[in-house]
């Protein structure tokens, strides 16, 4: 698994817009300027987060994004299915049938259940990561994110409390 520059830059959009102390938001000339980027591609990934719901948009010449909701609410999981999707889903196994018209495996598939393993222990914890949680240092950051994830994995059987 990788993950890609929507991802990263995305995170950090929603980031600087949820540190925004303006009221009216930042704009994409804002944006792109804080974080170096075209503004063509931070109008891609606002588009993004506006569709799903996690930024506003604010109207007028000084009008910009805000987060359509505390930041306390917004998990990290929410943000990259909106960036990106997720790394495995049901129709994973249709797109990937070589030049069948369905996959050879598709009635008897181990890596299917890899997968959703995979899939479900990423969902388990980025559920658990909110955008609140990375606004602070990278140090505080780093510390909250290992307590949550003793939390989450503090079992030793963990994949049994995972929901496939």
């Amino acid at each position: 698994m990788k993950i890609n520059a929507t991802d990263e830059y995305g995170l950090r959009i929603l980031a600087r817009i949820a540190r925004a102390e303006q009221e009216e938001g930042l704009s994409i000339s804002q944006l792109s300027e804080l974080e170096g980027l075209s503004q063509s591609y931070v109008a891609k990934i606002t588009r993004s987060l506006r569709k799903h719901d996690l930024i506003n948009s604010m109207r007028g010449h000084k009008g910009g994004y805000v987060l359509a909701r505390p930041a306390d609410t917004i998990t990290i999981n929410d943000a990259l299915k909106a960036l990106g999707g997720v790394l495995y889903d049901s129709s994973f196994c249709n797109q990937h049938s070589g030049q069948n018209n369905f996959c050879s495996n598709s009635l008897n598939c181990s890596l299917r259940s890899l997968w959703r393993v995979v899939q479900a222990s990423l969902d388990k914890i980025l559920n658990q990561i909110t955008l609140q949680d990375i606004l602070t240092s990278e140090k505080d950051a780093n510390s909250k994110l290992k307590e949550i994830y003793e939390e989450v994995f503090s079992h030793s059987n963990h994949l049994s409390k995972i929901e496939i």
